[in-house]
């Protein structure tokens, strides 16, 4: 043992909390007697406490291995602040500074060090590890393992070699996003099979979720945000290059300071562009998903989608990027039938065999009957990753508003049988133009205009009819066809309803209304006092904080969360003794940054003595 204090006492000291959450503490304790683990916990959970911590006392180095080069710079910052002596080996490095990384490795001046995993396979990164004591592995973003998830790296199928070469090293696997399939294969993968299993709860009760069809998706975005969001930081993912490259220009058109991101970017604008959203206030990323994994910017206040995603997983794990400092954020999302097209489209053009395009058209069907549900989408999504929420939450879009549902039965033996008689080949729009008996030159082409479902549907109107058909393609009664253009096939749950031997119950579609604050959660943490004075002092704190940070290039959450500073404002602390009751503020910060933001409440106090009295 290395650090003789306990894993309390160091939660206390370093990290500036009174008290462990969740499997936090009995993960550390299994990990320190050299025993293997698998963690789920969802993100902004406090994963990395869990093999920080055990870094720090057990004899050697802890090897962080994260998947991602452009963020390692700001986990050292990080865990520097804190007085852990840390540092990244990575191809960013010149021969002389990578040497004196891997000097202070051998000396045993490191406490935790991050590697790549293409890095930490090589035979001479191997070499080094072999002269010098090990502490412990974490692999952190451990679905990347998974061939059948959103993020597969390759090369952490590569990292199974670690229990052989290092079988007394005690190893962790963590992830935010893994749902039974997901976290078999990691275990496989990995050589997990005698490891323990942490699973926490998936819920991120502070996420407002909420979905809406697209009308005029980048009014309905711009809506969202300047009613609720004008002065925070946010994601819009988006599914194209094309479309995220347009949003951000037409954000910053109206006023907004959007930054856009996606993997055709030159690397050096890329990363120019993360530094910003991570450093700055009040900035929105327009990306695809190559922007996200490992991204802890803890005030991130919103995350939109202007497209379906390709799965649950990867709107969970992007969903997750909002709210990680516990505060209420939103999830937003808007969505079409021909979203669901045009992903069937980019997974028939992909390089998968048949069996991971099945795997991937079923987790697509997942995400539309998300979207489509009249039930609590939280209990929804939770259940998918294989957890139950006994209760509607309350904390959503359909908790908050009643969703009508009516029997659809003869309205979907109708559709269904337009496609039939159709021919099985054609889509929402055309199927709909035949059942209101349009007289269309193209109908009339093809004779049908003679079918019996011609003009048998003028009991609902046109939209009504192609939320019929995205209803049923969502209940998996319809099949879209990409071998053709996207036409409608009955599958075989179809057959039940079409015999009348299976009801079908339809939603109503929400009226679109303009954007209105979500309620609170019922968990909300310290928020500010309502006086003036409070909030005037928040804007000091966050300023002198804005400043120590850009003297320091590093991102202002590393100085001190919000949360920190919100419990500034409320207790107003007179002393390093009561600065240091302040959660968040651990020893080391207490003597880099103490005195000075003692001072700021200070005179902010002489200032406002009478008010204060």
């Amino acid at each position: 043992m290395r650090n003789q204090n306990s894993p309390f006492e160091i939660l206390n000291a370093v990290f500036g909390y009174s008290a462990f959450q969740g499997h936090q503490e009995e993960i550390i304790h299994h990990l320190i007697a050299g025993n293997d683990a698998l963690v789920l916990m969802p993100t902004g959970s406090g994963k990395s406490i869990c093999y920080q911590i055990p870094a720090m006392i057990r004899r050697g180095v802890g090897i962080v291995i994260s998947p991602l080069i452009a963020l390692m710079q700001d986990q050292v910052d990080t865990v520097r602040q804190l007085g852990i002596r840390a540092e990244f080996l990575n191809s960013t490095l010149n021969p002389g500074e990578a040497r004196a990384v891997e000097l202070k490795m051998l000396s045993g001046e490191l406490d935790l060090l991050y590697v790549a995993p293409e890095r930490l396979v090589t035979s001479e990164f191997q070499r080094l590890l072999n002269q010098m004591d090990l502490a412990l592995f974490a692999i952190d973003e451990a679905h990347c393992v998974s061939q059948w998830g959103h993020d597969f790296r390759p090369e952490y199928l590569q990292l199974s070699v670690l229990p052989e070469r290092f079988p007394l090293i005690p190893r962790i696997a963590l992830t935010a996003t893994a749902d039974p399939v997901t976290r078999r294969e990691i275990v496989e993968k990995l050589r997990l099979e005698d490891a323990r299993q942490f699973i926490s709860s998936f819920d991120r009760p502070n996420i407002y979720y909420r979905v809406e069809l697209k009308e005029n998706e980048k009014a309905q975005l711009l809506d969202f945000i300047r009613t609720e969001h004008p002065e925070d930081s946010g994601i819009v993912y988006c599914l194209s290059r094309k479309r995220v490259e347009s949003t951000a220009k037409w954000l910053c058109e109206k006023g907004l300071t959007a930054l856009p991101y996606h993997a055709g970017m030159d690397q050096g604008l890329r990363l120019k562009h993360q530094r910003r959203f991570q450093q700055q206030e009040r900035v929105i990323m327009v990306a695809t998903i190559a922007f996200g994994m490992g991204i802890d910017k803890p005030d991130v206040r919103f995350v939109a989608h202007m497209d379906l995603p390709k799965t649950l997983e990867g709107y969970y794990q992007e969903t997750g990027r909002a709210g990680r400092d516990g505060q209420r954020a939103d999830a937003w999302m808007a969505y079409s039938l021909a979203d669901v097209v045009t992903l069937r489209r980019m997974l028939d053009a992909s390089d998968g065999d048949d069996k991971f395009k099945r795997i991937q058209q079923r987790k697509m069907e997942a995400v539309l009957g998300f979207c489509e549900t009249t039930k609590c989408r939280r209990q929804v999504l939770l259940a998918y990753f294989g957890e139950e929420l006994s209760r509607p939450c309350g904390y959503c879009d359909t908790c908050a508003g009643k969703v009508d549902t009516w029997d659809g039965t003869i309205v979907a033996q109708k559709a269904l049988s337009c496609v039939y008689r159709t021919g099985q080949r054609f889509g929402a729009a055309y199927l709909t133009d035949v059942l209101l008996g349009k007289d269309d030159e193209r109908i009339c082409s093809f004779g049908h205009d003679l079918v019996s479902t011609f003009g048998i549907g003028a009991e609902l109107s046109e939209r009504e009819w192609k939320s019929v058909f995205r209803q049923l393609v969502a209940a998996g009664l319809l099949s879209i066809d990409i071998d053709g253009k996207g036409g409608f096939r009955l599958s075989p749950l179809s057959r039940p309803v079409l015999r009348g031997e299976q009801k079908f119950e339809l939603r109503k579609d929400p009226v679109p209304i303009k954007s209105k604050k979500a309620p609170k959660p019922k968990n909300e943490r310290i928020d500010l006092p309502a006086d003036s004075t409070s909030t005037e002092l928040w804007e000091k704190l966050r300023a002198l904080r804005l400043d120590i940070a850009k003297k320091q290039s590093i991102a202002p959450f590393i100085i001190f969360h919000d949360s920190t500073l919100k419990e500034m404002v409320k207790y107003l602390p007179r002393s390093l003794e009561e600065m240091k009751e302040i959660s968040g503020i651990g020893q080391r910060k207490l003597e880099l940054y103490g005195e000075e933001f003692l001072a700021l409440i200070q005179e902010h106090l002489e200032e406002h003595k009478g008010a204060n009295q």
